[in-house]
């Protein structure tokens, strides 16, 4: 249970996730007053028509798909610094990144070339091609994790699978025309436009299932802070709770890069601003601040991204580093200060 000072900051995080999704709302490339956007949401008439489209067809999925995904990853990745103990551990370490980057990687290659005759695969949306990727290498990760007791090993293990799917996909582009390498290069610059109000209910429930899971594993990754040797002595089921953590990180991070790429830089980062606001390693408490935190540091990105007042769109992956580089390099140099 959150009391305290700690409440009161979760509440004061809250209201700033609000002004800045309702800030995502009124900027762009036509600037909308807030007042016209509330009745908008609220079912009214704007000053103009034309803001009714803008706001419900293309900045209020994009805001909400942004919310979903800066979460996931932020709690994808604090479930991931907590499994393996090392505080530079992202959502993507067992391969699952990679494992979407192949999909889309084969489906751009082949549908502009091998299958480009055959009409049903040349519609494969890379959506699909990113999540039978990610489950393919999510599968091969649980197949190990059951075998497998040290989770040292285990990661190893997940960064070789993204290494060897990694090598694959270069592969496949040197042998690629020069428009397909364009088509996934676009993809890997990642993007939260790209999810339509037809599939963001899908997205929307496999973030929500992600959550759940990560929420049911609190007491288990509470319990892996202590050490292995400690968690099993509390009667915690390692492979179990290993288990139920790739799992719900599966959920989030692939469904995340299945939906808008591959976005950097975020679950790693994230993790260590809630650490450093709340001053513990609390997941009670850490779980719904880096939930939060990593929305409002998506929005945030999203709204730098399409540079308000300009019809310039920047590669949200480009963002996204600027923003969480500097908190890895101060979380290295701090490591290295205290040692």
């Amino acid at each position: 249970m959150i009391k305290g000072n700690k409440k009161y900051l979760i509440i004061l995080l809250s209201l700033g996730l609000i002004a800045i999704f309702l800030l995502n709302l009124t900027l762009g490339s036509v600037a909308i007053p807030l007042t016209d956007v509330i009745k908008i949401l609220l079912g009214g008439e704007p000053e103009k028509i034309a803001w009714t489209k803008i706001i419900i067809d293309f900045r209020l999925p994009k805001a909400i798909t942004a919310t979903l995904a800066g979460s996931a990853l932020a709690v994808s990745g604090l479930q991931m610094q907590t499994l393996f103990s090392n505080s530079l551990a992202g959502p993507f370490v067992l391969g699952i990144n990679s494992g979407a980057s192949l999909g889309v990687a084969l489906v751009v290659l082949m549908t502009d070339s091998l299958l480009g005759n055959f009409g049903f695969w040349a519609n494969i949306s890379s959506v699909f091609a990113a999540s039978l990727g990610a489950a393919i290498v999510l599968l091969l990760v649980l197949l190990v994790a059951r075998y497998v007791s040290d989770r040292t090993t285990l990661l190893v293990l997940g960064l070789m699978f993204g290494y060897g799917t990694s090598s694959i996909v270069s592969i496949l582009l040197y042998f690629s025309a020069a428009e397909q390498m364009r088509s996934y290069l676009i993809w890997t610059m990642g993007s939260f436009s790209g999810v339509t109000n037809t599939q963001l209910p899908i997205f929307t429930a496999q973030i929500i299932l992600g959550i759940s899971l990560a929420v049911a594993s609190i007491k288990s990754l509470n319990a892996l802070l202590l050490g292995e040797t400690q968690a099993k002595s509390l009667g915690i089921n390692l492979r179990l709770a290993r288990f139920g953590i790739i799992i719900s990180t599966a959920f989030l991070a692939g469904g995340v890069t299945a939906f808008c790429g591959p976005i950097a830089f975020l679950g790693v980062a994230v993790p260590h601003l809630a650490r450093n606001l709340f001053k513990t390693a609390n997941h009670r408490s850490l779980l719904p601040t880096v939930a939060i935190l990593g929305a409002i540091l998506a929005l945030f990105a999203n709204l730098v991204a399409q540079l308000p007042g300009s019809q310039l769109i920047l590669p949200l992956n480009s963002v996204t580093a600027l923003l969480g580089s500097p908190i890895v390099i101060w979380v290295i140099l701090r490591r290295r200060l205290v040692n």
